[in-house]
This record gives structure tokens, sequence and C-alpha cells, in this order.
């Protein structure tokens, strides 16, 4: 099927809506695991070991490993197929329940007799997890996976997604079956421990984590900047796994899009408590997926994917990351342009917790390709990039007077929702050397296409003992020739 192009800003406040409106058909293959976390309070230790006695009153399930990837592009907006093996048992029911209320087809949900359902069990005292048991099914295949698969494959899917967990429901067989329909699988996106399993399917992306990549490369990611690390080992991850771009996800490092097609492009992950990661792997795979199968470029699809991780690391548990979610996060942020004076006191703050402020700006009037590999390169010479934006007025100034084609609120909108940008603001100047005054950045950042003698802002910066750094530049890539080729084929 050919996707709908949903193309337009790098990560506009209403494309998790446009996404959930197209609909795409995606087929989830993989090990399905039930969730289930048993809480309570502890008021004393175990006599038998120096353990705490955990009072469990609460019980609670929900789909995890493919399932959870499944039950997320369900909640994203997606029309959803699970190929995979459940034991005939009541953790296999429960599954089976929780993926059917999610709206999820398991019509190729396959059922072993025999054979248990894959679970993890926490057990969690005063919001701590103190233990965790796991029910392992043996890696033994299991008929009719050729079948189910070839079933959900009559959808004609958009996306197909492999989530390898190594927990028995993708043997070798599987693989090759996989392979054999390429032609028919959509966008296919590889999550699994062992992505190098999967280089026969030809993927078009995977998305291994720091582990994984590792794994793959038989090495360790090293030194202090990860992302680092793995875009220097593009080319041999590509080959590696066979694909055609690799997302590595660096957890609390956000993740670093390596394709041979543009620059490495990176996401900014929000903070947030190891225990609260559950589950946050699979809703970034749902996310990249959705909008990979809408037809979303890329760079936008993880930055996508990145936000919908980000709403699930800010709750407890395995959680799932809806449209209604996804909308609230990317307008949160993105599209807040702060005053001056709000900004002083921001930076100031960063400055005393010990933050390296990068500082660059622009019209930034239709976002494009160019502007999002600037502004990525520009928020690796430090820890917090602040963009400024020329007002309405500016921009007419110095584009013309039918320009801009974007206001200055849709413009921060645009800009801001972008992981790597930390703040924006507005300034009515032709230049920023009053804000450069007052915040005094530790780098101020401009492209490719200046040199440090041609910006009326480099004595001011040298002045108070900052740096100006020249970013790489990308030919053919302007907003006045996207603008250019608009009218040409108006």
């Amino acid at each position: 099927m050919t996707p709908t192009p949903l193309d337009r800003a790098p990560l506009a406040a209403d494309l998790p809506r446009r996404l959930a409106e197209a609909a795409p058909r995606v087929v989830v293959v993989g090990d399905a695991v039930l969730d289930c976390w048993m809480t309570g309070p502890t008021r004393r230790l175990s006599r038998e070991a120096p353990v705490p006695v955990v009072e469990i009153d609460r019980t609670r399930c929900a789909a995890g490993g493919a399932a959870n990837t499944a039950v997320n592009l369900a909640a994203l907006g997606a029309r959803v197929a699970l190929v995979s093996v459940v034991g005939d048992d009541d953790d296999g029911r429960t599954l089976r329940r929780l993926l059917a209320e999610a709206g999820v087809d398991t019509t190729g949900v396959l059922v072993a007799p025999g054979r248990p359902t894959a679970a993890k069990r926490r057990i969690v005292a005063d919001d701590a997890m103190v233990a965790r048991y796991d029910t392992v099914p043996p890696a033994d295949p299991v008929d009719g996976f050729v079948p189910a698969l070839d079933a959900a494959l009559a959808l004609e899917p958009d996306a197909t997604v492999v989530c390898d967990y190594a927990s028995g429901a993708l043997d070798d067989d599987a693989v090759t079956a996989v392979a054999a329909r390429r032609d028919r699988l959509g966008v296919l996106v590889v999550d699994a421990h062992a992505v190098a399993r999967w280089e026969p399917t030809a993927p078009d992306v995977v998305t291994p984590n720091a582990g994984e990549v590792a794994t793959l490369l038989g090495r360790p990611l090293r030194g202090p900047d990860r992302a680092a690390a793995a875009e220097a080992a593009a080319g041999e991850l590509r080959r590696r796994s066979g694909a055609a771009a690799v997302v590595a996800t660096l957890d609390r490092d956000g993740a670093v899009l390596l394709s041979p097609e543009q620059p490495a492009h990176r996401t900014w992950a929000r903070p947030a408590p190891e225990s609260h990661a559950c589950g946050a792997g699979d809703s970034f795979t749902a996310g990249l997926t959705l909008a990979l199968a809408a037809g979303t470029p890329t760079p936008t699809a993880v930055e996508l994917a990145q936000a919908a991780a980000d709403v699930v690391v800010g709750r407890a548990r395995t959680a799932v990351c809806s449209t209604a979610d996804l909308v609230a996060q990317v307008g949160a942020s993105g599209g807040t342009l702060s005053t001056a004076a709000e900004l002083e006191r921001l930076v100031a703050d960063h400055r005393a917790e010990g933050r390296r402020i990068v500082f660059t700006n622009g019209c930034f009037d239709v976002v494009h390709r160019g502007h999002v590999a600037y502004l990525n390169q520009a928020k690796r010479l430090g820890d917090v990039l602040v963009v400024a934006l020329n007002a309405d007025e500016g921009v007419t100034r110095l584009k013309g007077p039918e320009r801009p084609v974007n206001p200055l609120a849709d413009r921060a909108a645009v800009i801001g929702a972008l992981s790597c940008v930390d703040h924006v603001v507005g300034f009515a100047e032709d230049t920023p050397v009053a804000l450069l005054e007052a915040l005094r950045p530790d780098v101020y950042a401009k492209g490719g296409d200046y040199t440090p003698d041609m910006l009326p802002e480099t004595p001011t910066v040298h002045g108070y003992g900052g740096q100006v750094a020249i970013l790489d530049y990308l030919p053919d890539r302007s907003t006045s020739l996207i603008v250019e080729r608009i009218r040409a084929r108006g």
C-alpha cells in the first residue's frame, strides 16, 4: 500500500492527531508477555531471611513485550494485528483479554496447550520494587506460525514490527518466513535483542538499545558521549544489521538516527528513574512505526517516538501512550515562547547547575532538513540550546514582503517541539545582540554559510569571553528554495 505523506513540520503539534486519522495498518510479530505488578505495604522483615514481608493488596496486569507495542500502536490510532503465541493458561487468557480490550486483532495469537505464557511479576513494597519473578516458556517452535503470519499479511499492512525478545515465539524458521514475505510487509521495523539475526529480512529500521548495539558490534559504546560513539560506528551498525537505517536508543541519552541519506539525527530524552522505564522502548517503537507507516520522514518519526517514550517514563509501571497523551506531550514541548526576562532567569538557573549554554538564531520560517541537522549539531556543543526567532516584522525586513510564510507563534511551536531545543524566544531587532548581552551564552552557533567575521554578533560574544561556532552547511537546503519550488509547481 502507498502511505499517505505526512511531512509538513519536524514535529507539529497536530501531527499525532493526523497520524491517528490516517489509521495505518500495522502487523506486530513477536514475543507477547504478561506484565504484572503486585503492590502493598511492608511493616516487618521475615524471620526466615532478612527480606521485607510485603502485604499484597493490589495486583495489576498489563500487556508487555510485543503485546505492549501492539497496544501502544492501537492507542495511537493504528489498526493492529498481533502474531504471537501464548499458553492455554490463566495468564494467556488474561493477556488475550487485555489485547482485545485495547482493540488489537488477536486472530494471529496462537494458543499452545501445555506451554506457559511468558510473564513478568514484580513485587512492589511502598513504591520500591523488591523482587521480580518470571515465567519463561520453552524455546520450542510452535506450529501454525506461518499460516498466522500469512493471514495477518493478507490485510496489506503499511508496516510490520518484529519484537524479538528471545522469549521463544520466534525461531530461525520465523526469520526465514518473514524474509520470504519481505515485499508484503510494508515498512519493516525490527526491535530485537539479537539484531543481527534479522539481517536476512533487510529491515528498513532497527532499534537496538545500548546493550544490543554492543552485541551487534562485539564491543561496548565507549566514552562519555554514547550517541557520538554510535554515530562513529554507523556504517558498521547498518552493515551488520542489514538495515537501511539504525535508531540507537540510549535511554537517558535519547536516541540517534543513523542513515546514509542524511546527517545523524539526535533526540534528547526526559530524565527519569530506571524504575519508570518499563515499556518505554515499546512505546518508542510504536510511535516510530506509526509515523513511518503513514509516510512521515524518518527524523520526524524518531522525534515522535522520543515524545511517546517521554510520556511513558513519566509514569510508574507498564504504561501506554495514547494520541491524547502524545498531543499533550508535543504541545507542552513546543509552542511556549519565553520572554527575554523569563529566559534570563532560566539561563541563570541552568548556569548555576553547571550547564553549558548554546545560543543560535534565525527565521526558521519553513523548517526543513537542513534546519533540523543544524539544530541537532548546535545542541551537541553544550547542555542547553536556546533558539531566538526573528519576529514577523524582522523576517519581512530580511526576506521581503511575502515572508514569513508562518507567523512567529507557529514557528516557535515547530522549533520548540524538537527534543534538541530547550528554550525559544523571539526578538524584534535585526540582530540578537541585546539577547546575547543579557544571556551571555557559552557558545554562539551559526550555520556554515557564515564566517565569524561576517557576523555582527561576534564582537559581543568575544567581548564577554564566549565562543563563536560555525556549524556544517547542507547545500541546496533553504526556505527560499522550498518556497520557489512550491510556487513553480503551483
